[in-house]
């Protein structure tokens, strides 16, 4: 009697295993594509908060705006929503025929972020307190200074010009060439994750940095002047700001300071369109707005591009 139950039991177990299994459902992913510097809003904050609120896996790539926007025009890359800074990397996507309209979500302004590792730490917080010219302090023999490159991301481009508002505004010509050498100066030039990495780590003595980056990374800066900052659109429309730069990489296009604005746009290719909808509505939310101001990021203009 005990062996015919045992043996029943056998045949049940043997059956049950035989039944076809149901694959677990695969979770929906949103993919966000981002400009490098927005990092921690978006992966620690926005990204997971948004997610967790709607059941879904939330993806994020971040590199230089311009970088990405390639890849996406190039269909090298697929993602639901992009967040560039800047109206330019939104431009290469319209060209592409992936996006038809962008929302501003929030701005920044230039500064000189520095490592709190440093060993000129007293000069730069001296200039952070406006007590020391911070651009004397940037040409101090031996400091290591750090950017991106001006030909994948638009911060790598807005030093530059920012450089060059400075060379009027304190009179000091050549002041470009004195603190970044080349345009593209391989010995400056890293990606923005490393750049803020290396800054943390003391690898570097400072950087050229956005203010929200510098907040969210919890790094000390040097705020600049508002009118070489690139942080008031209305400054840059002055027609007294006549400023361009050509790339050495053999590129026709001459190239303009355009304000340190952040724009989020859904891709017309979108996996999900109808979550990269709700995610930029949600970046413009009361809550989105709230976790973005807390990260040092400042009110977007109120129109769109």
């Amino acid at each position: 009697m005990r062996q015919s139950v045992a043996l029943r039991g056998l045949l049940a177990a043997l059956l049950l295993s035989l039944l076809p299994v149901a694959a677990p459902r695969a979770a929906t992913v949103l993919r966000v594509a981002y400009a490098g510097s927005m990092g921690v809003v978006m992966d620690r904050h926005l990204g997971p908060a948004f997610a967790q609120a709607d059941g879904i896996d939330y993806q994020g790539i971040g590199q230089g705006a311009y970088g990405l926007a390639r890849l996406l025009a190039a269909r090298a890359l697929r993602a639901d929503v992009f967040v560039s800074i800047t109206p330019g990397p939104i431009a290469v996507l319209r060209q592409a025929g992936l996006v038809d309209r962008a929302v501003p979500v929030a701005s920044t302004q230039m500064v000189i972020a520095y490592s709190p590792r440093s060993r000129f730490v007293p000069a730069l917080r001296a200039a952070a307190r406006g007590r020391r010219p911070w651009w004397q302090v940037l040409e101090t023999p031996g400091l290591r200074f750090g950017r991106t490159d001006p030909a994948t991301d638009p911060q790598g481009q807005n030093i530059v010009f920012t450089l060059l508002l400075a060379e009027r505004f304190y009179h000091q010509p050549d002041l470009v060439r004195r603190i970044l050498g080349a345009v593209r100066n391989p010995a400056q030039i890293f990606t923005e994750p490393s750049l803020l990495s290396r800054l943390q780590a003391g690898q570097l003595d400072a950087a050229s940095g956005y203010r929200s980056a510098a907040i969210s990374h919890h790094l000390p800066w040097i705020p600049l002047p508002d009118a070489i900052n690139l942080g008031d659109p209305a400054r840059l429309a002055d027609p007294g700001v006549q400023l361009s730069l050509r790339l050495p990489d053999g590129r026709p296009e001459m190239l303009h300071p355009q304000p340190l604005v952040f724009y989020a746009a859904v891709l017309k290719n979108a996996a999900q369109p109808q979550l990269a909808q709700k995610f930029v509505a949600y970046l413009l939310s009361a809550r989105g707005q709230a976790l973005l101001r807390a990260q040092g990021y400042g009110p977007a203009p109120d129109h769109a591009h």
